[in-house]
């Protein structure tokens, strides 16, 4: 194919093989021919192909669409794994929302939280004569589920939910009632029209005693008519940022009974005679939200990833201004405030994928362990997670903004793909925990770890840092990775015990213990924050240094350059608390700001080459700003010819508004 010269002289530049940090990246030459051949059965099916663009297609239609494509989506994966082997959850929760699904679905599908909610709830949570009765119906298709927990009045505070189901002994049922508008369910995705059951989130009542939320199966549409079952009150909620073939649903309950198994009991349960048995820990419901979470860091990396790849190709593209008297307009990749934009965030892509390699290795230690009754893990699990989950998606909303600015005007353009990956990054900031409630939550884990610190108590891996500084060991400013990792290890110990004696002095002082933790609150997220960046630091160094280890010279420097890239980036971003909580100086923030500049410089010519060791098919960018030719201008045009309004070359509008008002001489 015709690739534009400036792709081809950015290519010729790079100095080492992009293949090989493909192969990095996939795990290995097997994996990315496997990956290949996967994308090639999808992406080259016919039934997958938009005839019009959605961007132009009506509310209603987009949703139909999404619903025809989604269906046959799970008949050609079952075929495939027939063919090739495999077939499992996780290999298909990579083609529904990993680049392949997110190249299908562009914005979203409507069966999504029927693979990554509903069916790891009745595993995580059901009985084994539970999981029996509904996986295989649920995995087959036979029933389609959502997982209904969020309310219109609450969300994040899951104890705050209004839902109620109460145990009637004599039917040996539950009865479920939305009792108040604000106790309807709001926000589930494919609860609108697709789904026909839910895992649905209640206080339950047994013997006129509420036991807190417990999940139950609720059907809520017949499974031949699917017309909603009696008491059921349910729709969609309506147009959004992003996302709009979600199908994202309310859900209301007038006297809704369910038998007593419909109960998921793994964990709680509810004797025929009302008597309740109590989970041995309340943490255990945690699963489901942990295992969204630690998928959604993976997610962030895809969507960041695109957007790097779409920004960095056009910036080599596109030429502008005219710095130099009489000399041709530069590439816009060479100024430096451009690389600025982007570079930083395409080291944050490899910072964010071997952070969600840990976690997601450490996510199914702790699940075998829950599976054998070991507890100890959980708090750690969570509160990595929760911080991770606000602190990526954030990081990953803002560089996908940036990127599309990067791209001046023609970022903003739909077809560029920028704005519909910003909403879908930017959703993640609010869904599966509001990202200021994670942090606060990370946050209670780091005052108590503070205190267990303090005295002297074994700490888990990940705080471990803070035994250090609970025995006054003294920190020096030394510029190398692990110095500066020590230093942001040094501001997190610092605000964790600046919260903690704060919190004290507030309790000393007669305030509640609830109000002491409130006016400290902004205090305790900025703890939690740079407790995440510590552990992202940390986690990116150590596999970077394994990794490495095995690759050529060249690209081993490479990847070694953008990892201080990352580090003396957030370093400077962070240059107050620096100057705050550690011994550095302003000369030392001047020798990082330059160091920076100067790994921008050698980090230039090889940033073409990155991108293209993502190896993200043209499909899946969905972008004429980052195809792989370089043929911007082309495919703009191709794109814009696609407008309905360009099928015919007079618009009846001109008669009936444009050509009266033209001729009214007013």
């Amino acid at each position: 194919m015709s690739v534009n010269p400036d792709l081809v002289r950015e290519r010729s530049k790079c100095s080492f093989q992009p293949l090989e940090l493909t192969h990095m990246l996939d795990g290995g030459e097997a994996k990315t021919l496997e990956r290949k051949n996967t994308e090639d059965a999808f992406l080259s099916d016919p039934n997958f192909k938009d005839a019009i663009p959605t961007e132009y297609l009506s509310h209603k239609e987009k949703y139909e669409e999404a619903v025809r494509k989604a269906c046959y989506l799970f008949k050609r994966f079952q075929e495939y794994t027939e063919e090739h082997g495999g077939g499992g959850m996780k290999q298909f929760a990579e083609i529904l929302g990993g680049k392949l699904g997110s190249a299908i679905l562009k914005d979203g599908s409507p069966i999504t939280l029927h693979y990554v909610m509903f069916i790891p709830a009745i595993m995580g949570q059901g009985t084994p004569e539970q999981q029996a009765e509904w996986i295989s119906r649920a995995w087959n298709c036979n029933i389609i589920g959502t997982y209904a927990q969020t309310e219109l009045g609450h969300g994040t505070f899951i104890r705050g939910l209004e839902t109620v189901a109460v145990y009637d002994e004599k039917t040996q049922e539950f009865v479920l009632n939305s009792p108040t508008l604000t106790a309807y369910k709001w926000w589930p995705g494919g609860l609108g029209h697709s789904a026909n059951y839910a895992v649905v989130v209640a206080q339950m009542y047994t013997k006129g005693k509420c036991h807190g939320i417990q999940p139950f199966i609720v059907q809520l549409r017949d499974e031949e008519t699917h017309m909603p079952m009696p008491g059921i009150k349910i729709g969609e909620i309506g147009s959004k940022m992003g996302l709009n073939s979600t199908n994202n649903g309310f859900l209301g309950f007038e006297n809704v009974r369910i038998p007593r198994m419909h109960m998921l009991m793994k964990n709680a349960q509810v004797l025929e005679n009302g008597t309740f048995i109590k989970a041995p820990n309340s943490k255990l419901t945690y699963g489901t939200m942990m295992f969204v979470r630690v998928v959604l860091i993976q997610e962030m990396v895809n969507y960041l990833s695109k957007a790097v790849t779409i920004a960095t190709r056009y910036s080599a593209v596109r030429h502008q201004s005219q710095p130099k008297p009489n000399e041709p307009e530069p590439q816009i990749l060479d100024y430096v405030t451009q690389q600025y934009k982007l570079i930083p965030n395409i080291a944050t892509c490899f910072a964010f994928n071997f952070t969600a390699e840990w976690l997601w290795e450490y996510y199914n230690i702790v699940s075998s362990e829950l599976e054998a009754g070991e507890l100890d893990r959980l708090p750690e699990l969570h509160a990595i997670a929760c911080c991770l989950k606000a602190v990526c998606t954030a990081d990953a909303s803002a560089a996908v903004e940036t990127c599309r600015l990067s791209c001046g005007g023609h970022g903003y353009m739909t077809s560029s793909n920028l704005p519909n990956t910003y909403s879908l990054t930017t959703a993640a900031c609010t869904y599966e925990g509001e990202n200021t409630v994670l942090l606060l939550q990370t946050a209670r884990y780091l005052i108590k770890s503070w205190e267990q610190a303090l005295n002297g108590a074994p700490l888990t891996p990940t705080v471990s840092y803070l035994g250090k500084y609970a025995k006054n060991e003294k920190y020096v400013w030394k510029s190398t990775i692990e110095g500066i990792l020590r230093g942001f290890q040094e501001i997190a110990a610092k605000k964790i015990a600046l919260c903690a004696s704060n919190i004290a002095a507030h309790l000393k002082n007669g305030m509640s213990n609830e109000d002491a933790w409130n006016i400290t609150s902004v205090q305790l997220v900025a703890a939690a924050e740079v407790h995440c960046r510590c552990f992202i630091i940390d986690k990116f160094n150590e596999r970077m240094q394994v990794k490495a280890a095995n690759l050529s010279p060249n690209l081993r420097k490479v990847l070694l350059l953008l990892l201080d890239l990352y580090v003396v980036y957030w370093t400077l971003k962070c240059s107050g608390d620096f100057l705050r909580f550690t011994n550095i100086t302003g000369k030392h923030l001047d020798e990082l700001q330059e160091r920076l500049e100067v790994t921008l410089t050698k980090l230039r010519p090889e940033a073409v080459g990155i991108v293209d060791g993502f190896d993200i098919r043209d499909e899946i960018l969905a972008s004429p700003l980052g195809a792989f030719d370089g043929r911007v201008y082309e495919r703009l045009m191709e794109e814009a010819m696609k407008s309905p309004l360009n099928a015919e070359p007079v618009n009846k509008s001109f008669h009936l508004y444009l050509k009266p008002l033209m001729r009214s001489q007013l």
